[in-house]
């Protein structure tokens, strides 16, 4: 009876203060950022339920009463009920996209009488629970082909569900789930993979047009086969531990690309790309050769590596002129300063960099941003509130802001470390990935430093799905770790 006395009061003092008062602090600063962007001249009642501040206002209360809520629960229930969760979510998610309500082109809304609730705002902690139960298991190890494939089915399949409503921008935030797999293990080289596709599809999306020097060779496919040569050299050194013959194989790959240009420019016109595919070739079938000669699977790996890059590369041009939507293609455009089309899809960002630029140091004050009232920026109550912050608290402001979410994520960093099962890491992981790409890809988007993908500023952006989707994934988490000195006592 003793124990059972002592269990209230010991989640009580178990709780991260410190990580809730963040939560009250990004809440209020959220608030009156929606007062600001929605504000009117004229309007007298911030109040009032008929306002987007007040409004807002019914979903801090509820979603502090949910945060109340989910700290009563036994964390155990957490764990038990985590497949069921997912599951149902899972079953939400596929029903959406019959869902007949579509909403500025997305099916992802269910439309409830006067409430509209977003499936995949709650999806991301179902998700994370069924990954931390999955990955919890005694014999799991991520470095098992089996394991590994269905650790990677509990991200895609709600990812693919979610691009069926299309809503693409929701569905990318579950890729930074591959930061904590990174840290429970996950080798480095898919990291880097996913760097080096990037990296790729940048430079050779920027770079197609200019040629090199007086040669008919892009200069993004120059570029592009030499970093995959480089890179496929760089990863014999690291994985096979020979850098003489990392810096062997690189040396024949630029020589023999240096002489064919020497040749193009002085001797005979033409074009390099099949100069370099070839190389790429001859790399791959050396990469094979030292595989089995050596019997050493690196090498196998590295040449995988190298075709898939060299896949890709070729791909990428098609996916963004035939794959992609008319508005997703323009974005990339824009964004990699190939159009500027400031009246279309580049009109939101340069709105936005314009009220960001006229808050100046301190900012215009409380209610007075002229570029928000006067709603020059589309969505500014939602994916793009973070320019109001700019615009009426200047970059005092934004920098509070940004120090907030930068204390947030010092915190859950700090707080999945100490956790003493793997439930508790991984899942903590996972909150930490998710409001990081959140707050990283927002920001960035608003700033006109990363593609305009719709996704909300946690704490921020007005609506309901979004806050109350949040408080889901910090307020478990917190009563996950509440959990790990109370079941102590």
């Amino acid at each position: 009876m003793a124990q059972k006395s002592d269990k209230k009061p010991g989640v009580l003092r178990s709780l991260d203060w410190w990580t809730i008062l963040i939560y009250v602090a990004l809440l209020s600063f959220g608030w009156v950022s929606v007062c600001g962007a929605s504000y009117t001249y004229g309007d007298t009642d911030l109040l009032s339920l008929s306002s987007r501040s007040g409004m807002q206002i019914v979903w801090i209360g509820t979603s502090l009463l949910l945060g109340f809520v989910l700290l009563l629960l036994d964390d155990r229930y957490y764990s038990t009920f985590a497949y069921v969760l997912f599951g149902v979510m899972l079953v939400l998610l596929f029903a959406t996209i019959f869902n007949p309500h579509s909403i500025k082109g997305s099916r992802s809304w269910l439309v409830l009488g006067p409430l509209r609730l977003q499936p995949a705002e709650f999806a991301k902690f179902t998700t994370a629970l069924a990954l931390a139960k999955f990955m919890d298991r005694y014999d799991y190890d991520i470095h098992r082909t089996k394991d590994l494939i269905c650790t990677l089915a509990f991200i895609f399949v709600p990812m693919l569900f979610i691009v069926g409503q299309r809503e693409t921008g929701s569905a990318l935030v579950y890729l930074s789930l591959f930061l904590m797999l990174y840290r429970e293990g996950m080798t480095g080289s898919v990291l880097f993979t996913g760097v080096a596709m990037v990296v790729y599809f940048v430079i050779g999306i920027r770079f197609a047009e200019p040629t090199i020097l007086h040669t008919s060779t892009s200069v993004g496919k120059f570029v592009v086969f030499l970093l995959i040569h480089l890179f496929s050299s760089a990863m014999i050194g690291v994985y096979c531990k020979s850098w003489r013959e990392a810096f062997s194989v690189f040396g024949a790959c630029l020589g023999l690309t240096l002489l064919s240009l020497l040749f193009s420019l002085f001797v005979i016109p033409f074009d390099l790309f099949w100069v370099q595919v070839g190389i790429s070739v001859l790399l791959v079938l050396y990469l094979l050769w030292r595989a089995f000669a050596a019997q050493v699977k690196s090498y196998l790996w590295i040449a995988g590596f190298a075709v898939g890059s060299i896949f890709f590369f070729s791909s990428a041009d098609y996916a963004l002129n035939h794959v992609l939507e008319k508005h997703q293609r323009t974005r990339i455009n824009v964004l990699l300063g190939l159009e500027d089309d400031l009246k279309g899809a580049g009109y939101n960002v340069h709105q936005s960099e314009i009220a960001i630029g006229s808050g100046g140091l301190e900012g215009k004050g409380f209610l007075n941003g002229t570029q928000t009232k006067l709603k020059y920026v589309p969505e500014q109550e939602t994916d793009f509130i973070f320019c109001t912050v700019g615009e009426e608290e200047g970059f005092v402001g934004a920098a509070g802001a940004l120090l907030l979410f930068l204390a947030l994520i010092l915190r859950l960093i700090r707080l999945s470390e100490r956790q003493t099962s793997t439930f508790g890491r991984v899942y903590g992981y996972c909150v930490l990935s998710v409001f990081l790409f959140h707050v990283f890809i927002n920001v960035g988007m608003v700033l006109g430093l990363t593609p305009v993908i719709g996704i909300p500023l946690p704490f921020f952006s007005y609506g309901g799905s979004s806050l109350w989707g949040f408080t889901f994934l910090l307020f478990i988490f917190l009563r996950i770790d509440a959990g790990r000195q109370v079941s102590t006592i």
